[in-house]
């Protein structure tokens, strides 16, 4: 392996398993794995494609919801909750067949099955259970109100949905908010967020990114040109020039003006994003160039960074594992190895235990 890689060991302090190291090494390098454009403009996007066939979780052959509920009933209502039967029946359907699931639920026992898991589970196993159990747009809501209501707001978490997700998800999103509060959610969030970051957040919730496939060259050489002269070039950033481009142009016409950008400026955008700003507005003006590079990556580093350190962030944990295992998990998995040297599978089991952990394998699939 050579006196580099054992002096980057060394740097990591004390690690536990090879896994582990190649993990530490891969977070000095990240910088280098965004920089690269080579591939990125006949890659797939998750922002432009929704697809079922890069998920972990398809719908069960021959699923009969009457059978289900019998053997939830018999889970929940039995001595003591039987977890293990909670784990496979819910992992081991798609959200649509839950879905009746919890119509068939309600008639059978006259109550609804969230409010039986709510009962019989607790903690983080019980967050996993009922978003398991909540229809896709309606639990991205329930995370944005989650993010903004209390005291202070949780940018992080707002900054996660609104940069990954694509425009038809947006307004399910939106719609889903509209009907659960009475109110706009662009109404709240307005309350909630202040400055150039609230800007920037409100033109993503509106999800009115173009969806032109179509590529202009020059457009894209002069928005290069423009970023660079609003950042790099200028004494003080022109942060509304970095807003307008980022947050309306296509995927498409963004990814060749990434590649412009760097050619022009001899470094990436991100760097240069970096190096002009700071706080909220930096890291959700990052998070929408790794977005437009790769909504899978983006994601398997959110992953990787809320299991490492002290402690695993469980609720970044849920919110990608439930929302993604019928989308592009394969993708986030592939990601994920490719990032850090270790997979997702095996992150999530050293990380996590129990029920919980059991879940989030099942949703996770299988070790790469």
């Amino acid at each position: 392996m050579g006196v580099g890689f054992y002096t980057l060991v060394k740097r990591c302090g004390q690690l536990t398993t090879l896994a582990q190291v190649r993990c530490k090494i891969s977070t000095a390098v990240m910088a280098n794995v965004w920089g690269d454009l080579d591939l990125l403009l006949d890659s797939p996007s998750s922002l432009t494609v929704t697809s079922t066939a890069r998920g972990t979780i398809k719908e069960k052959a021959g699923f009969k919801a009457a059978e289900d509920v019998v053997a939830l009933r018999k889970a929940i209502e039995g001595i003591g909750t039987t977890e293990k039967t909670l784990v496979e029946v819910l992992t081991g359907r798609s959200n649509a067949q839950r879905q009746l699931i919890c119509k068939a639920y309600q008639e059978a026992a006259n109550r609804t099955l969230v409010d039986d898991l709510k009962g019989d589970t607790h903690g983080d196993f019980e967050d996993l259970l009922v978003a398991l159990v909540t229809p896709p747009a309606l639990f991205d809501c329930h995370e944005v109100i989650r993010a903004i209501k209390g005291p202070g707001t949780t940018e992080e978490t707002l900054t996660e949905i609104f940069a990954s997700r694509s425009n038809k998800q947006i307004k399910a999103l939106s719609d889903a908010y509209l009907a659960e509060t009475g109110r706009s959610m662009t109404h709240d969030l307005k309350s909630e967020v202040s400055g150039d970051y609230a800007t920037t957040l409100l033109i993503l919730a509106e999800g009115k990114r173009d969806e032109s496939t179509n590529v202009d060259p020059a457009k894209a050489k002069a928005d290069a040109k423009a970023l660079y002269e609003a950042g790099e070039k200028k004494w003080g950033t022109d942060e509304s020039k970095f807003i307008d481009i980022l947050c309306h142009r296509s995927v498409p016409q963004l990814r060749q003006t990434l590649v412009e950008y760097k050619a022009l400026s001899n470094k990436t955008l991100q760097e240069s994003i970096e190096r002009e700003m700071s706080g909220n507005l930096e890291d959700l003006l990052v998070a929408i160039v790794k977005c437009v590079k790769s909504v899978p990556a983006y994601l398997a580093e959110r992953l990787f960074k809320s299991t490492k350190g002290v402690g695993t962030t469980e609720s970044v944990l849920t919110r990608i594992m439930v929302g993604r295992s019928e989308m592009d998990m394969l993708d986030i998995r592939a990601e994920f190895k490719k990032l850090f040297g270790c997979s997702l599978y095996s992150t999530i089991k050293s990380e996590t235990a129990g029920s919980y952990g059991q879940a989030l394998l099942k949703l996770c699939g299988e070790d790469d």
